[in-house]
This record gives structure tokens, sequence and C-alpha cells, in this order.
């Protein structure tokens, strides 16, 4: 198979909710809603736009990790904030979905997205901080860092997502969701799963870098499909279904940063 076959049949982002199509087809429908060119000026995704509903779902996502947060630590017991984290990472996982194949209703379903994966976010986070004090703002910390330097590198050009590029990210993130995939199943029947994933010997440490470096990738070919939504014209939705996007990405970012820093500092 050609990589430009490839690209075409599987998308040219690891995101599974950007593919090559999503914002050229909801740009074509948003021309046949509005009647044309002039009446879409109004109606059309923005740069702006994206970065400003973007701030909103970041903001959900911290305001209600903040409460399991706090619930766990004034409670004491991991077991009464538990089902509610559990609970929140199942509805986000489903929205998650839902809103990947119902891009129009991103302006409803992705900041319950965020709402639900920042309850989760907080007790696993929680969790962590219990067993190693300072890793939770470590890994806030390299995240967003990790965020600011893609995006000055992406803008200044230094890193392009060329059609190599895109392949190699997008054929990585499929790998590692297998991987996490085989190993959760082998977990349900009690074979321990995949050792190395969890390893904090050096095998392990090694994947989880190259894991949060595929995870960081990602954000350069998010932010090159919102570009390229808001030349093309995408409907005004489509705001709120980038800025899905992102956090989408940053979660699984953060989350795999606390997954190394925790294996780094179980070594010590």
């Amino acid at each position: 198979m050609s990589q430009h076959k490839a690209l075409n049949m599987f998308g040219r982002s690891g995101n599974p909710a950007l593919n090559n199509e999503t914002f050229s087809s909801a740009a074509r429908s948003g021309r046949s809603r509005t009647g044309g060119i002039q009446a879409m000026s109004s109606q059309t995704m923005t740069l702006q736009g994206t970065v400003n509903k973007t701030g909103i779902l970041l903001a959900l996502v911290i305001l209600s990790a903040s409460w399991t947060w706090s619930m766990f630590f004034e409670t004491g017991n991991p077991a009464t904030v538990m089902p509610i984290a559990i609970g929140g990472g199942i509805v986000g996982f489903i929205l998650a979905l839902v809103t990947i194949f119902k891009k129009e209703w991103s302006g409803t379903l992705a900041p319950i997205y965020a709402v639900a994966k920042g309850l989760f976010l907080g007790a696993i986070s929680a969790q962590f901080e219990v067993m190693y004090s300072g890793i939770v703002i470590q890994a806030v910390g390299l995240t967003f860092g990790t965020l600011a330097s893609l995006l000055f590198l992406y803008k200044t050009g230094i890193v392009k997502p060329t059609e190599n590029f895109k392949l190699m990210i997008m054929s990585a993130t499929m790998g590692i969701g297998l991987l996490y995939m085989v190993s959760i199943l082998m977990n349900m029947f009690g074979s321990g799963g995949i050792g190395f994933i969890h390893s904090n010997g050096l095998f392990g440490i090694g994947f989880s870098l190259f894991v949060v470096a595929i995870a960081a990738l990602n954000l350069v070919l998010d932010f090159d499909f919102i570009e390229q939504g808001s030349e093309m014209g995408a409907p005004k939705y489509m705001e709120w279904f980038g800025a899905f996007s992102l956090v989408m990405t940053l979660i699984w970012l953060y989350l795999e940063m606390l997954r190394l820093l925790a294996k780094i500092r179980s070594g010590d």
C-alpha cells in the first residue's frame, strides 16, 4: 500500500477525532446549509475561536478535577472517590466516541466530556500524588511546557507535518493503542498484561518515553488540521470539535507524563 493510500484510508492524524476528511466534509456541508461563501463568512471556523473554546474546555477539566482531588484528600478514603472517577472515565470515553462520529454535536458534548474526564483525572492525580509527592505539578508543567514548545516549533516552521511525518505518527499511535488494548484484555483474563508497559526498568521507562514523544507529536498534527479547517471554511461548530481533539490529546499526554514520572521515581 502506498503512503498516500494509507493516509487516505486511515486519516492523516494519529488523533482519532481528526482524519483527512474531517474538515473538508464539514466545510462542504457548511456550504450546502448556508447557501454560499458570503453567507458562510460569519459562520466559519477560526483559529481564535478554536483557541477560546480550548481554553473553556481546559477550564472545565481543571474545575472538575479540582473537585475530585479535594474530595480525595478531605475524606482520606479513595473508595469514596474512585466510583466517581471510574464513572467519569467511562462517560468520557463514550462521549468521545459519539463526538468523533457526530461532530455537529461537539458544542454540547465537548464540555460534558471535559467535565467527565476532569472527574477522572482529579482522582487519578490524587492517587499518584499520595504515592509520589509533587508528581502532579511536575506532570502538569511538562504537559503544558511541551504544548508551548511544539506550538512554537510548528508556527516557526521548524517542525513541519509532511506526509511521511504524518504517516509515521499515525502508525505509531495506532500501534500504541493496539498494544494497550491487548494488555487490557490480557489483564481481564488474569494473565497479568504485557509486563514492560508497566515496568520501571530501563525498557519500561524507554517505552514510556516513546509513548510520550508520540503523544506530543500528535499535537503537531492537531495544529495542522485545525489550521486547515479555518483555511477551508469549516462550519462554526468545528471550533468545538477542534478544541475537543486538542484537549483529548493533552489528556493523553498528561497521563503518559504521570506514568513516566512514576516509573522514574519508583526506581529511586
